[in-house]
């Protein structure tokens, strides 16, 4: 009698460890999840964008002055050839490429007048060191006039055209060394964070922080690195001689959202300010299908 306690007593322990196995197993499967993961495919190809809004501190004219800024996460299918988006990705053959889109808005009022700006990155969802994203683009618009800037990935070079209403910016065409882009970081922090570039690099600095302090289009020196604390991890860019840091935060577990961003660059007369972006609200869903009056209590969900 003694050995049939004894000998369910230790099927007892095997159960428990077995059930606290698999708890573990499927808590770290929550945790990371690769391109190509059923994890990573529930929640990046389950027909939805993953839309997310920040309170924004924008430095401009010397100043600090509060809006709002969203990300807006996608998975589409692009075209290799053309460098836009697929009408029939299951047609397009060897000329589709599957990529994760960025749209990153910001939206704030300086004084009388207001600012509307907007990125967006085409980053292929198979990432690795050496995969740099096709296609940038960026417009902004306020009451002086508008700028476009479009970088599109050629074999060994990025294509770069700029329009602007300033004389001296005017209407722009250049090549440029193809490089790590600040604005495809966002994109690699959601794909392949553990392959983020650390130490000294050379980085082609963002597009936004370029347009609004007239900056001229060349890749600079950084000093690159990632660093975790509790569930949280930061990326840091410090442009070496430069004066600005760039520190993006993200959620340590999967799917690897955004959490804030903080800018802390010399603006009039070398006063340090710091731009902030700060997560708000977020939901999943398919936002292009959302565009009648019944839909607009989403953004009020959004706190837009």
């Amino acid at each position: 009698m003694k050995n049939v306690y004894l000998l369910t007593f230790l099927l007892a322990i095997v159960v428990t460890m077995n059930s606290c196995y698999e708890q573990a197993k499927s808590s770290s499967l929550a945790k990371t999840a690769e391109p190509g993961s059923q994890n990573f495919n529930d929640y990046w190809y389950a027909g939805k964008a993953e839309i997310s809004s920040y309170k924004l501190s924008q430095s401009r004219y010397g100043e600090i002055h509060e809006g709002k800024a969203v990300l807006v996460f996608v998975t589409e299918d692009f075209s290799k050839s053309k460098q836009v988006k697929l009408d029939n990705g299951a047609a397009a053959g060897e000329d589709r490429l599957p990529v994760l889109k960025m749209n990153f808005t910001k939206k704030f009022t300086t004084g009388i007048y207001p600012y509307s700006m907007m990125l967006s990155v085409f980053s292929p969802v198979a990432q690795g060191k050496e995969v740099h994203s096709p296609k940038v683009t960026m417009s902004s618009q306020e009451w002086c006039g508008q700028v476009f800037s479009q970088m599109n990935l050629k074999k060994t070079t990025y294509e770069l055209k700029s329009f602007s209403y300033f004389e001296r910016e005017g209407d722009q065409s250049m090549t440029l060394e193809k490089t790590l882009l600040e604005d495809e970081l966002w994109n690699k922090i959601r794909l392949d964070h553990k392959n983020l570039p650390q130490g000294e690099i050379q980085v082609l600095p963002g597009l936004f922080h370029t347009r609004l302090n007239h900056k001229e289009m060349k890749p600079l020196k950084v000093r690159a690195s990632l660093s975790a604390k509790r569930d949280e991890m930061s990326y840091v860019l410090d442009y070496v001689d430069k004066g600005r840091v760039l520190t993006i935060n993200f959620d340590k577990s999967f799917p690897h959202q955004i959490l804030s961003w903080e800018e802390k660059a010399k603006g009039i007369r070398g006063k340090v300010l710091t731009t902030k972006g700060v997560l708000d609200k977020s939901l999943m869903t398919d936002y292009w299908s959302k565009n009648g009056t019944k839909d607009a209590h989403l953004r009020k969900e959004l706190n837009l």
